[in-house]
């Protein structure tokens, strides 16, 4: 038979069909941990294979596949949650900035890289898009934040999880 990801029931390419995908996905929880787990590994082996690209002076294959990578990987969350229902939930008060400092670097990457051919502005937005996916990625585990700002807190001298209800030391 034909291999189905989404199914929507009207059989229609339209915003409705879209919307409605989120509900309808036709892959058990195993196979989309897989299609996750697939999609975050091809993704990390195409920013790796990018930063090879820039010690070569290839900044336009750099940029590209740096930034194909970071697109993989996080396309790949779309498996765990739905396309739609992981669209929008980029883009809550917790994670919009992250969101944005993503996507704006994103694109940075791409024109100071591919456009520009100007290796230290890209790598610097490679370091940014990094963050900002490191970031973003954090907001999904719970307290990850917290436990991260505490190792770089200018009161701490070492990471130690007091500040954080679950992790602490007292």
């Amino acid at each position: 038979g034909s291999f189905k990801l989404f199914n929507t029931g009207n059989g229609g390419d339209d915003d409705e069909s879209l919307i409605g995908m989120d509900n309808h996905c036709n892959m058990s929880w195993e196979n989309r941990l897989y299609a996750f787990g697939a999609c975050f590994v091809i993704g990390c082996f195409l920013s790796v294979f990018g930063t090879i690209e820039i010690w070569l002076g290839k900044y336009s294959s750099f940029a590209v596949l740096y930034t194909l990578g970071t697109i993989v990987a996080l396309a790949g969350t779309c498996f765990l949650r739905g396309p739609m229902s992981q669209i929008k939930k980029m883009f809550d008060k917790d994670r919009l900035i992250a969101s944005i400092v993503l996507i704006a670097s994103i694109i940075l990457t791409i024109v100071c890289g591919a456009v520009l051919k100007i290796a230290v502005l890209a790598l610097v937005c490679c370091v940014v898009q990094f963050c900002a996916f490191t970031w973003y990625t954090l907001s999904y585990i719970p307290y990850a934040r917290n436990a991260v700002k505490s190792c770089f807190s200018a009161d701490s001298t070492r990471c130690n999880g007091n500040d954080l209800p679950l992790l602490s030391l007292n």
